[in-house]
């Protein structure tokens, strides 16, 4: 176990006043040793704090008073501090397994740990979960949590994880769920493997087995060109449009059953299946729009002005916790370093650089407009190949060879999802493009008002 390291602390705080600094290794806070964020939050909480500290190779101790509930003010450097809980499951369909060599060491730990899906959104299949975690979840009120379940069928469930426990693991979604633990599912659909029958019955299942889930996704597996697995393939489009009503049909049946929809399918589907997304009513609030699921529906929406804020990421524990490291997509999308001092004018044409299934819907909204000054700048994801075309998985690679052949002095607007904490997949930058560019949040508010509408 590492101790958490504090890597900022904020101008007038406590941790200021009592004289926490930038690098303190917290050894323990009132005697107990943090194992994450989550626990550390809740020490910290106190108002009565004997920290014990590493600085410079010598240990301190030091003594903080502060009212009860007042930050801290120390941000620390991870999210846990024990070991991630790794997935030991060997799914043919992991993207992981389809990444390129090559890229940060970061990218390609698989975690299968209940914490992170609780801190960060990540889905999680159980099969490593215990008794004891059980306990936790349920005494510390651990909620939401992300489950990936793809067939409620055992066997099917079993060989698509390729772990045994893949057959049992789903024994805790039940025990989660009796305790009143919000839980949103997923399943992504193989073609040949939990399509056709095989979803039918899994929606099925969760309807009959599980009907106290938030919400379950369908999504399309995403097939890269580094793939080694043969049955992999893309869905059709005959496929995709089997999918669609398959959802719809459960949509009815759930609604009639249990008063609501339960089940939605990626906006992927549609864009596949050549089908027009829902109403916005039809999502419900839009539950699993991180994982998706109602993304145009909401873009559209709030381009056109239907809108009074962005959707967003779904609140969770990093939207109130203090000191909380932010990972992966909910890390920040620039770190200042992308400013270009000579923009071209604001009343040049503008390029809204995205990937394939952005260009799909973008296009439209652009058109209303009724502008011939704004266009999509479609990229093509060569880096990843296969099936990937959603805007953030776009590297700098393929967006700086898509902006090789635009025209220079005109406006790029780019979408702050291909980033990282300034940094795109590949470890590149902004400024390594070879034409300026605007980074833009990535919601339908931002574009309108950066193209002046």
């Amino acid at each position: 176990m590492s101790a958490p390291r504090v890597t900022a602390v904020a101008y007038g705080s406590v941790a200021q006043r009592f004289g926490l600094r930038p690098g303190d290794e917290l050894l323990a806070v009132n005697g107990c040793v943090p194992k994450d964020v989550i626990e550390y939050q809740q020490l910290v909480d106190e108002p009565e704090l004997s920290l014990d500290l590493r600085r410079d190779g010598v240990v301190l101790e030091l003594e903080v008073l502060k009212r009860a509930g007042e930050p801290l003010g120390a941000q620390v450097d991870s999210a846990l501090f024990d070991r991630v809980q790794t997935c030991d499951n060997h799914c043919e369909f992991c993207f992981i397994y389809q990444l390129p060599p090559g890229l940060r060491p970061s990218l390609y730990l698989k975690d299968d740990d209940y914490r992170l899906s609780f801190l960060y959104g990540n889905f999680t299949t159980l099969t490593r979960f215990t008794e004891a975690d059980l306990e936790r979840v349920v005494t510390e009120r651990l909620s939401p949590l992300n489950v990936s379940i793809h067939a409620t069928d055992p066997d099917v469930r079993a060989a698509m994880l390729r772990n045994r426990r893949g057959a049992t693991s789903l024994r805790w979604l039940r025990a989660l769920l009796d305790h009143g633990i919000e839980i949103h599912g997923q399943v992504v659909v193989c073609p040949d493997v939990n399509d056709g029958e095989v979803l039918e019955d899994t929606l099925a299942g969760v309807t009959d087995e599980y009907p106290e889930l938030a919400s379950v996704c369908v999504v399309p597996l995403g097939v890269s060109r580094h793939t080694s697995e043969p049955r992999l393939r893309p869905h059709t489009k005959a496929e995709a449009i089997e999918v669609v009503e398959a959802v719809h049909d459960w949509q009815k049946i759930n609604r009639q059953m249990l008063g609501r929809r339960l089940v939605f399918a990626a906006d992927e589907y549609y864009l596949l299946a050549g089908i027009e997304f829902p109403d916005p009513e039809a999502y419900e609030g839009f539950p699993m729009h991180e994982d998706g699921v109602g993304m145009a529906t909401t873009l559209k929406m709030e381009f056109m002005g239907q809108a009074k804020s962005a959707t967003g990421t779904r609140p969770g524990f990093f939207a109130w916790v203090e000191g909380a490291p932010a990972e992966g997509y909910r890390a920040p999308r620039s770190d200042g370093s992308t400013a270009i001092s000579l923009r071209p004018r604001k009343s040049a044409p503008v390029g809204v650089v995205t990937g394939g299934y952005g260009a799909a819907v973008l296009a439209p909204l652009l058109r209303s407009l009724g502008r011939d000054d704004v266009r999509v700048v479609p990229v093509e994801n060569r880096f990843f190949g296969g099936t990937t075309a959603v805007a953030g998985l776009l590297v700098g690679e393929d967006i700086a060879h898509a902006l090789a052949n635009q025209p220079e002095g005109h406006r790029y607007l780019l979408p702050d999802v291909c980033l990282s904490q300034g940094m795109f997949l590949d470890g590149t930058r902004p400024d390594d493009l070879p034409r300026p560019v605007e980074v833009v949040p990535s919601d339908g508010i931002a574009l309108r008002r950066a193209l002046g509408g």
